[in-house]
């Protein structure tokens, strides 16, 4: 069973779905659903269209270089069963399987930890805007204290 990758978004195409389109210069296209068909025909660039793999990588949202995608590319040369070869094969894509999800996980806490102070900041700003808000009378003082420490540190940036 051989799964093709659509043209455009780059998803598996299983065998018997999807539409193929073939050129005048017999060079194909599969594509996984009429939606990216449609895509194509009218000349979009994936890298542009925000639902497609090619977005996420250029956009930096999804690994680029890794030696594990390697192995998902197409080979054509048709190899001899071999008991042993299946095998090792079958060991090997479990273990590039493992590595990818490792590095998967790296690759999402670095990018999630930037995310965490920024939202921090933000929280903090969005109580100081709207500090009439807070009822308890200890927590606005602390807040207007934040506030007040904050400006300062500023003004002295400012002038050093």
């Amino acid at each position: 069973m051989r799964l093709e990758k659509c043209y455009f978004c780059s998803s598996t195409v299983y065998p018997g779905h999807g539409t193929m389109f073939v050129r005048n210069d017999s060079k194909t296209f599969r594509f996984c659903r009429s939606k990216c068909h449609k895509n194509f025909k009218m000349k979009r660039n994936p890298r542009k269209v925000r639902w497609t793999k090619a977005f996420r990588r250029a956009a930096g949202k999804e690994m680029t270089i890794d030696a594990t995608l390697e192995f998902e590319k197409r080979r054509n040369i048709p190899v001899r069963y071999d008991r042993e070869l299946m095998a090792t094969t079958l060991k090997a894509m479990k273990r590039v399987a493992e590595i990818k999800a490792r590095r998967d996980r790296v690759f999402y806490k670095k990018r999630i930890s930037g995310k965490k102070e920024h939202e921090k900041q933000q929280n903090v700003l969005e109580i100081q805007r709207n500090i009439q808000l807070i009822g308890e009378p200890s927590l606005k003082e602390k807040v207007m204290e934040q506030k007040v420490m904050a400006t300062e540190e500023r003004m002295d940036m400012e002038t050093a």
